[in-house]
């Protein structure tokens, strides 16, 4: 869990009182059972503590939590293990957002790039991460130097109990709408689109006629030579 986004979120709910710890004694305090609970319904509560989860207290009303939680939602960099949520490629030719000292480290990280007349140059194609794969702390790097944002944090309400009626009622999880699952870097902006599961396999078709032709470009030329 991002501490810095929990800090936000801490600080625009001061008058309510956030507790994270352990899931077992979290639970063990509330009541495992009607007869070691310690109010009225509050062991059905407990029973939802698994996983990463926190607790609110709040005297807020129940359509106030719920409205602000939905619409509350941050976006950050991804970091090494998270799942790509787009599929980034960057075109061949210049990247102008970038200083030419930073070339090195770009090669380091996997870019096939190189100095041309002093601006850094993509010498081919190159896809950065595909969609729904794990990061790797290469890929991680390259998508925040490029300030592609994938990662989001926001805060799911899973059930709520309520003092008075002792009621424990649970939440339905909303599924957050894409927006975008393709990111193309070209030499001076990027291109975010959203692309259909049958378009994806029709442009996956599409690169590999592409790689072989390039493949049999490239041995013509060599038997040419030779």
């Amino acid at each position: 869990m991002r501490n810095s986004k929990l800090k936000e979120v801490r600080n625009a709910w001061k008058h309510s009182r956030f507790f994270f710890g352990k899931n077992k004694v979290m639970a063990l305090a509330f009541g495992r059972s009607p007869e070691t609970e310690i109010m009225n319904g509050l062991y059905k509560f407990s029973t939802k503590l698994v996983n990463e989860v926190g607790v609110l207290f709040t005297s807020k009303s129940k359509e106030d939590v719920v409205d602000w939680f939905d619409k509350y939602s941050e976006h950050d960099y991804a970091r090494t293990g998270n799942i790509a949520t787009s599929t980034v490629e960057l075109d061949e030719g210049p990247l102008v957002q970038f200083s030419h000292a930073i070339e090195p480290h770009l090669r380091k990280l996997g870019l096939p790039v190189a100095l041309k007349k002093g601006v850094v140059t993509m010498l081919q194609s190159h896809t950065v991460c595909k969609e729904n794969e794990k990061l790797t702390a290469e890929q991680a790097k390259v998508l925040k130097l490029l300030k592609i944002v994938m990662s989001q944090f926001s805060i799911h309400l899973q059930c709520m109990w309520e003092k008075d009626s002792g009621e424990c009622s649970v939440f339905d999880v909303k599924e957050k709408e894409v927006m975008f699952n393709k990111v193309r870097v070209t030499t001076d902006d990027q291109v975010y689109d959203y692309v259909e599961s049958e378009q994806k396999e029709n442009m996956e078709v599409e690169n590999v006629v592409k790689r072989e032709k390039t493949v049999r470009r490239s041995l013509r030329i060599k038997n040419k030579s030779h």
